[in-house]
């Protein structure tokens, strides 16, 4: 399932992509959680205050898809859990992170 069009949490816009996020700051550990309502669920190990999980859900998204921080804005979302992420690489390469990372949710 790594098809851009398979993932409701991901389009592109431009020459990178957005991509819809539905976080759970204060887990354990931070770690991607499947689909929720559209979006990609990722758990935080983080509270939500001062900006933490917001730093965290960057952090842990530059180094799951290898690329710099500063390739990933946060575009809505500061002091939400529903979120949107701009991120400067091609959604072919998020797509297939996708894939190799996140089980969907049956239908």
């Amino acid at each position: 399932m790594s098809n851009a069009a398979a993932w409701p949490c991901l389009r592109a816009q431009g020459e990178g992509c957005v991509l819809d996020v539905s976080v759970a700051p204060n887990a354990k550990r931070t770690a991607a959680d499947g689909l929720h309502d559209g979006a990609l669920r990722v758990r935080l190990a983080a509270p939500p205050v001062d900006g933490k999980a917001n730093q965290c859900l960057v952090d842990w998204l530059a180094d799951e898809l290898g690329c710099p921080k500063r390739a990933i804005t946060l575009l809505r979302g500061q002091s939400s859990r529903r979120k949107q992420l701009q991120i400067a690489l091609p959604v072919t390469t998020v797509s297939a992170w996708l894939g190799a990372n996140v089980v969907p949710v049956p239908r």
